[in-house]
């Protein structure tokens, strides 16, 4: 047999005769760094520790306490669910089973409803096969094998999912008596798993598709050690209890009625007054800040929203045109479109930028009814939305500006820590190469210079221009994407916005979509919970009451009062 030399980042090495597994390699490299492995990098790709490698390589260690292998151990915990499943179901046909932010779950087809009571029984099997450590198998099936082997169980969510697999070869993984298709990796054994819970079922549509059957969704999580999953569970606890739904209701703020429909938010006169202490509160600050104030309507006609981009590129998330007199309106999805025709509405020269025009503004975006919730998830919303129409050569300090104000306003309402995305050119997108990358670089340098840690999203910026987001963490350390800020050169372009310049001649302004807060529902169903519902005196609806303890301190109390 042949040999291979394997090496470590730390510049360990050695040479091993071929058919060697990575645990094995390891075990001789750094037996420190093979006890803590639970599954590796081998030249970049993420592998099992079984796997053995064909030629010289370089070995990375993936621990359970790094991101992938806590990823790994949540696939695997997934996989352990799935075979408790079907000792207990034998019925049971498999969907999939991925791990998720926070755990896993994973979808089957059932004859039975599978009950909240239910899970206990599945914990107890799950824990039986913890305890016999069984080894989780890689196997390597021609396509047609596979195909042969799940259509003999009957599993005909997996023979969908072989048929849109174009390899030749496919992995599949055993615990036991439980066979998936599967990318892998996972653990060694069952007996790595130390710390799990099974939280919820729930009813998935198929691929999410709701023309597709309805199965049955388990959801669960796992951790590394005891004391971080008990830490987790006391924090979904405590999230339970500061939900904004049950405290909204309780501090009558709002309703959501069926008779108005779903994700339509009736505001109480408490809630009324939150917003409203709010909505003054921005307002205050925007005219501190130079901004001016819009009010836009709430439809118009659908070549509006054919122009902007929005009718293409958004279309899935807006409702259907009414017509009136024979022409086709539309609920606005947005603002950006109205605050252009005012701009249009007459010449601008240079001397005029930048004009910082700013709304709270209602929208409307059709969301699926399986998906709203509360105040965080709606179908009608008021966004705090501005635009700056800007020379290039102001830019730069517009999104310094932007930046600044974002973070005064965050901090006035108590959240003082953060996450930063840069956001870049989705593959659905309008506008040239150019200034994808210009706009790119714009924000990328307002960050750095105003020495804000951040991340990079790739794809995940807008159809028209890339962005930053800003998501603020609340007192459980739970992250919410509230503030945007997108360079747009496309819309500018769509409408032929000009402005004259210094030199006599016209040119295209830069355009700046920003929200701060974002929605104004989700930004106070975000404070009620951070709070736990008890609101900083100066936005509370009723910060003090006058109590007289007898009769004869009435007129007192209504002085006082």
């Amino acid at each position: 047999m042949g040999e291979i030399t394997v090496c470590l980042p730390t510049g360990a090495r050695a040479t091993f005769t071929a058919g060697s597994s990575i645990a094995e390699m390891l075990q001789t490299l750094d037996p420190v760094l093979a006890r803590e492995a639970v599954a590796a990098r081998l030249d970049g790709s993420l592998v099992d520790l079984s796997r053995v490698p064909e030629n010289n390589a370089v070995l990375e260690v993936v621990s359970l306490g790094s991101p992938e292998g806590l990823e790994v151990l949540r696939h695997s915990t997934a996989h352990l669910m799935a075979a408790a499943v079907a000792r207990l179901f034998p019925s049971a046909k498999f969907g999939i089973g991925p791990a998720i932010e926070d755990g896993f779950y994973y979808d089957f087809d059932l004859n039975e409803p599978i009950s909240d009571t239910d899970l206990t029984r599945i914990e107890e099997v799950m824990q039986a096969l913890v305890a016999q450590d069984i080894p989780f198998q890689r196997k390597v099936l021609s396509r047609d094998k596979a195909k042969e082997l799940f259509a003999a169980q009957g599993e005909h969510l997996k023979l969908e999912l072989l048929g849109e697999i174009t390899e030749e070869e496919v992995s599949v993984y055993q615990l036991g008596d439980f066979v998936d298709l599967c990318r892998g990796p996972h653990l060694p054994s069952t007996g790595k798993i130390r710390a799990f819970k099974l939280l919820s079922v729930a009813g998935a549509y198929w691929r999410g598709s709701e023309k597709n059957k309805m199965l049955q969704r388990l959801y669960g999580t796992a951790f590394p050690s005891k004391e971080a999953l008990e830490a987790y569970l006391f924090k979904l606890e405590e999230a339970r209890r500061r939900d904004h739904r049950r405290l909204g209701r309780e501090l009558d703020l709002y309703s959501i009625q069926e008779e108005a429909g779903p994700g339509l938010i009736l505001w109480h006169p408490k809630g009324a007054l939150v917003r409203r202490l709010i909505e003054d509160f921005w307002k205050d600050e925007h005219h501190r800040a130079g901004y001016q104030l819009l009010y836009t309507p709430h439809i118009a006609r659908l070549d509006v929203w054919r122009q902007s981009g929005h009718w293409e590129f958004y279309r899935e998330n807006m409702f259907a045109p009414m017509e009136v007199e024979g022409i086709d309106y539309e609920l606005k999805p947005m603002n950006c479109p109205f605050h252009i025709l005012i701009y249009r509405s007459q010449t601008r020269s240079y001397r005029d930028l930048p004009i910082r025009w700013a709304e709270l503004g209602t929208v409307y975006r059709f969301e699926r009814s399986g998906v709203l919730h509360g105040l965080l998830r709606v179908r009608g919303f008021t966004q705090d939305d501005a635009h700056i129409f800007c020379r290039p050569d102001q830019l730069e300090g517009e999104i310094f500006g932007v930046l600044d104000l974002t973070l005064f306003i965050l901090r006035a309402f108590g959240f003082e820590e953060y996450e930063i995305f840069l956001s870049t050119r989705p593959e659905k997108c309008v506008g040239s190469p150019a200034n994808w990358e210009l706009a790119e670089a714009a924000l990328q340098q307002a960050l750095e210079k105003r020495t804000l840690h951040y991340k990079v999203d790739p794809g995940e910026g807008v159809f028209y221009g890339p962005k930053i987001d800003v998501k603020i963490k609340d007192v459980l350390g739970r992250a919410w994407q509230c503030t945007t800020i997108q360079v747009d050169f496309n819309l500018p372009e769509r409408f032929d916005l000009k402005y004259a310049g210094e030199d006599g001649k016209l040119h295209q302004p830069i355009m700046i979509h920003r929200a701060i807060l974002g929605s104004l529902e989700r930004f106070l169903g975000i404070l009620i919970e951070h709070y736990a519902g008890a609101l900083p005196a100066w936005l509370a609806p009723v910060q003090v009451r006058v109590l007289p303890v007898a009769d004869r301190h009435h007129s007192y109390a209504d002085e006082i009062y």
